[in-house]
């Protein structure tokens, strides 16, 4: 994409961040754009819990694993290439959507986000930051489809018991690649 002065993906570490932060990195890439990584965070329980019942300690606990998430997502989806590109990690504690659209306030910005699950259930549990993206945004938005081991996964009979269990980082690369092969 050309006039494209910066390129901001949300790299929340989960299944479908991962084909958003590849995406991302191949525009940044071809535009010769800054690549701004940001990782969004709020307190469990939200703000005004942690509001009532401060704790510096925790919330060092809860930066230093918000970080931790951003690089590990980061080297799930780019591994050895992250050399590439002018990346810039950042880590934000707010509202993930809100971050996002703030981070992308220029019409020469980008943001590149995970598209989410789809289906009716699904939209209803998930994807709150890329509908509150694509509603809110200033700047042009790309919303990457999520891997099709995630849809598979949900959509097979026995589907129940693996969306109890958290998909691994392994097995949607392991999808990613081979998808990249089939093509």
């Amino acid at each position: 994409m050309s006039g494209v002065r910066r390129v901001i993906v949300g790299a929340s570490g989960s299944p479908g961040s991962l084909p958003a932060l590849r995406y991302a990195m191949g525009v940044a890439q071809r535009g010769h754009a800054p690549l701004i990584a940001v990782h969004a965070w709020v307190p469990p329980g939200g703000e005004l819990a942690e509001r009532q019942h401060p704790s510096p300690y925790l919330q060092q606990v809860w930066r230093n694993a918000a970080r931790e998430r951003l690089r590990d997502a980061l080297d799930a989806a780019w591994a050895a290439d992250q050399d590439a590109v002018d990346v810039q990690p950042m880590v934000v504690r707010a509202d993930p959507g809100q971050a996002l659209v703030e981070m992308a306030s220029s019409a020469d910005d980008l943001l590149v986000i995970g598209a989410g699950r789809r289906g009716r259930m699904a939209r209803m549990r998930h994807g709150r930051v890329s509908r509150y993206c694509l509603a809110h945004a200033r700047s042009p938005v790309l919303a990457v489809a999520p891997p099709a081991l995630s849809d598979r996964a949900v959509r097979r009979l026995h589907g129940w018991s693996f969306r109890r269990r958290p998909l691994t980082v392994e097995q949607a690369q392991h999808e990613w690649e081979g998808q990249k092969l089939s093509r």
